[in-house]
C-alpha cells in the first residue's frame, strides 16, 4: 500500500538530493504520531502545500519513550509509519532514534522545515541549518482540543474510570 514511503536516513538522503536538483521544494516536520487524529491530518495537510514534497522524521518507539515516559507510544514505530504511508500528503518518513531530529534535517536539507503552532519558531529544532542556507522556518496553527493525550484522557474517563 504506502510502504514504499518509508525510507531509512541512507535512502531519504539520496531522494531528498535528487528531488532538490530537480528543482523540487522539500518540506520537513517531524513527531511522534502516536494516535492518529483530526489535528495532525489538517497539519499535515497544511504542511504539504509549503512545497512539492512532504518527509515525516518519525520518533521512534525508543526516542518517544526518552521524551514522553514508559507508557508511550501507544502505537509502535512500524505502525505509526505505515498509517502516516497510507495519507495522500505524505511522500516519505524517515524512523529516527534521537530524541530531535537535527541530524535529519541535516541530512535532508529541506528547503521549509514546520512545527504545530505550539511550538516557538526560535525554538524549532534545525532552524539553524535550514536557515544557514536560506531556507523557511514555519509553525502551523495549533488545532485546539486536538491530541493524543486528549484521547488517552477521554479513553481513561469513558473505559477506566
Amino acid at each position: 500500500m504506502g510502504e514504499e514511503k518509508i525510507k531509512d536516513r541512507k535512502e531519504i538522503t539520496i531522494i531528498a538530493d535528487r528531488l532538490s536538483e530537480k528543482g523540487k521544494i522539500i518540506v520537513f516536520t517531524n513527531g511522534c504520531f502516536d494516535i492518529i487524529h483530526s489535528g495532525h491530518i489538517k497539519y499535515l495537510y497544511e504542511a504539504k502545500k509549503l512545497g512539492d514534497i512532504l518527509i515525516i522524521g518519525l520518533n521512534s518507539d525508543s526516542s518517544i519513550k526518552k521524551i514522553k515516559g514508559e507508557k508511550r507510544p501507544i502505537v509502535n514505530e512500524q505502525e505509526r509509519a505505515y498509517v502516516l504511508s497510507a495519507l495522500e500528503m505524505v511522500d516519505f518518513i524517515v524512523i529516527f532514534d534521537e530524541e530531535t531530529p537535527y541530524e535529519l534535517i541535516k541530512a535532508v536539507k529541506p528547503h521549509v522545515l514546520v512545527k504545530g503552532g505550539d511550538w516557538d519558531i526560535e525554538k524549532i529544532v534545525g532552524k539553524d541549518i535550514v536557515e544557514s542556507y536560506g531556507g523557511r522556518v514555519l509553525n502551523i496553527p495549533f488545532v485546539e482540543g486536538k491530541s493524543t493525550t486528549n484521547i488517552i484522557e477521554r479513553v481513561l474517563d469513558v473505559y477506566a474510570r
